[in-house]
């Protein structure tokens, strides 16, 4: 099932291509980025973020869409849903990440809120959630106002991890 990436008042979400590689790298350019994708320092770990959405894609039908600045056609992010191990069990998550000079203006949850929005129409999945260090307070912030409840778990690296999500009966469209 292919799901058409959704537009929002703000943002054009369309599929990464290649060619998105120095757009992307330039989203996690600064430290408190990094601190989280620490691959994200090169050309090489662009190439593979666009590629594992790539394939993404072909199997899934989904993954992280390219988030454009409908004003300006810049791409300044990504956000969207990608199946993800969480504490064992394969959960729905919505990630986002946002160029630093983007940061603050409510762009992430804007985009979260529609990969969500259609998540929940287009799948049958009892929760959607997302996926947070417990040191990330930006992202924390984001996803404390899109999901309703969250839990913690250590991920398969034995880090600490939040699980922010919204279980299907809990879900009002915003």
């Amino acid at each position: 099932m292919m799901m058409k990436p959704p537009g929002t008042p703000r943002l054009i979400l369309r599929e990464m291509e290649r060619g998105d590689e120095a757009a992307i790298l330039s989203v996690f350019t600064d430290d408190y980025a990094r601190r989280f994708y620490p691959e994200m320092t090169d050309d090489a770990g662009a190439t593979e973020w666009v590629e594992r959405n790539l394939a993404r894609y072909e199997r899934d039908g989904f993954g992280l869409w390219a988030m454009v600045d409908r004003a300006s056609g810049q791409l300044i992010g990504d956000c969207g849903p990608t199946w993800q191990d969480v504490g064992g069990a394969r959960a729905l998550e919505i990630g986002y990440h946002v160029a630093p000079a983007w940061r603050g203006r409510g762009l992430a949850l804007e985009a979260a809120r529609a990969a969500m929005a259609l998540g929940f129409d287009v799948t049958d999945e009892p929760e959607i959630g997302s996926i947070v260090a417990p040191d990330n307070t930006s992202s924390a912030s984001v996803a404390r106002r899109l999901h309703r409840d969250v839990r913690t778990y250590v991920n398969a690296r034995g880090l600490d991890r939040f699980f922010f999500f919204t279980r299907r009966e809990d879900y009002v469209p915003t």
